[in-house]
């Protein structure tokens, strides 16, 4: 699939409002979802076929007579879906190998707390134990308490308060000693 077609796939998704598309044609995959702000709408494209560069494109549609088509805007790409050769240390002066990983087992959005007013359920230097609630992942509406399948003490939380997140995407580094 060329851009010129993702293009037009990108207009059909906005023009139908939808909030969620998703191809599959051999090893090629391409997801689009859309996220509604007021006015405007947010479009992130990722597609399985190559590596994707290290930034993402974003269509941003905004409701304005002037402007019908979509403008591109770049968004970095999460530290945890860069290549090990990209991403920085987790643990400055640390050995990451010796580190399992916490990992999110639904796409969603993540939030470190129950509530706004309410305290992170763990944060860096916390004990935690097979079973313990270390945050939520709220998808379609419904919030998934994420227990841990490791013990041992936090060590890095690799995803900011309320953003989005991939299935199997690494939430937390967990030292297992």
């Amino acid at each position: 699939m060329d851009a010129k077609e993702i293009q037009e796939l990108l207009k059909l998704v906005s023009r139908l409002e939808l909030s969620e598309f998703k191809m599959k044609d051999g090893e090629f995959e391409l997801l689009i979802r859309t996220k509604y702000f007021g006015k405007g709408q947010q479009v992130v494209v990722t597609s399985g076929q190559a590596p994707l560069p290290q930034v993402l494109p974003v269509v941003s549609t905004q409701a304005n007579a002037e402007t019908s088509a979509p403008v591109a805007t770049p968004i970095p790409t999460p530290v945890a879906d860069l290549p090990p050769s990209t991403a920085p240390a987790a643990v400055s002066g640390g050995d990451e190998s010796r580190y399992k990983a916490v990992k999110s087992p639904i796409v969603g959005t993540f939030y470190r707390s129950a509530g706004p007013d309410k305290p992170a359920f763990i944060k860096v230097g916390d004990a935690i134990s097979v079973g313990s609630v270390v945050c939520i992942v709220e998808a379609m509406k419904l919030f998934n308490e994420i227990e841990s399948d490791i013990s041992g003490t936090v060590v890095k939380v690799l995803v900011e308060d309320a953003q989005p997140v991939e299935y199997d995407q690494v939430l937390f580094l967990v030292d297992p000693k």
